[in-house]
């Protein structure tokens, strides 16, 4: 009997019809739509966490964390970015592990069976008797004949298929991206210890005018108590000051000044500096010769 081939046919048509892109592709494309979601949570953090929106102007600004401590028999507020001190959460998958198993099984059994007997019923009846003297014989003959044919065939076949699927994704806290690294390393050069009620500086107390000249250029700065340059809040009085000439120069407030004292304040600060201003009287300074 011919071997039955057709189970072997299934079961390579069967593998041949799994679908390997779907089945393999599938997770690694959950893989690439969880790190996109773990990207816009970091995203997310930063700007509920650490940013700061003016409802007004859209303008953003980064979240400070203040607070007071004595330096040098000084009370200073120390200010810090409050995305420094906090741990970022970054999230990546570091590895992807697809381990894939196929299972197809056939079989095929097939038997045949053949019984043959050959029977002919024939009849065949013959007599005879045979007398000599005291003698009798008779004699009788039976003859039979049959035919019969018997067969039996069988075939049986099956086949399955199995396959299974493990996926192992590691992930875990990955190092910041180089954007994100410089952001926060700019944040924490921002570091800055300030004077919780302000501080206002001058480049003098006492500026001299030099000979020859009617006025001195004063130079004052100040900080808020959030450590923010605020010259805009800077006035001065006093004899020949004219506020309008007090205009600001960058992160000061310059003015040229006659012979006279005038007193610099910040508005919304108690601070204040007390200026002298008058002629430069010391003798001036003899030559030498070569």
């Amino acid at each position: 009997m011919a071997v039955d081939k057709t189970p072997s046919q299934v079961a390579t048509s069967a593998l041949q019809s799994i679908p390997f892109g779907s089945i393999i592709g599938g997770p690694l494309k959950a893989c690439v739509e969880a790190q996109a979601l773990a990207a816009k949570t970091t995203w997310e953090f930063i700007q509920n966490v650490g940013i700061n929106v003016n409802p007004e102007t859209g303008e953003k600004t980064a979240v400070n964390v203040s607070f007071s401590f004595i330096q040098g028999g000084r009370l200073v507020q120390l200010n810090i970015p409050l995305l420094t001190i906090v741990p970022i959460p970054y999230i990546a998958i570091r590895e992807v592990d697809i381990n894939f198993k196929a299972n197809i099984s056939a079989s095929s059994s097939s038997a045949a069976e053949t019984n043959e007997s050959v029977s002919k019923d024939a009849a065949l009846k013959a007599s005879a008797s045979l007398g000599l003297g005291c003698f009798k014989m008779n004699a009788n003959m039976n003859a039979s004949y049959s035919s019969k044919k018997d067969s039996k065939a069988t075939s049986d076949s099956k086949y399955s298929v199995e396959y299974t699927m493990d996926v192992a994704v590691k992930a875990g806290q990955d190092s910041m991206p180089a954007g994100l690294s410089k952001i926060l390393e700019l944040l924490g050069n921002s570091l800055d210890v300030s004077d919780p009620t302000g501080t206002l500086e001058v480049n003098s107390n006492l500026l001299l005018i030099e000979d020859g000249k009617e006025k001195v250029q004063l130079i004052a700065t100040y900080k808020d108590p959030n450590g923010l340059l605020a010259p805009e809040k800077l006035t001065i009085s006093g004899t020949g000051a004219n506020a309008a000439d007090f205009k600001v120069s960058g992160d000061s407030k310059i003015i040229d000044l006659p012979e006279g004292k005038y007193t610099v304040k910040a508005e919304g600060s108690k601070k204040e500096v007390i200026i002298e201003v008058k002629k430069d009287t010391a003798a001036p300074q003899e030559g030498t010769q070569a």
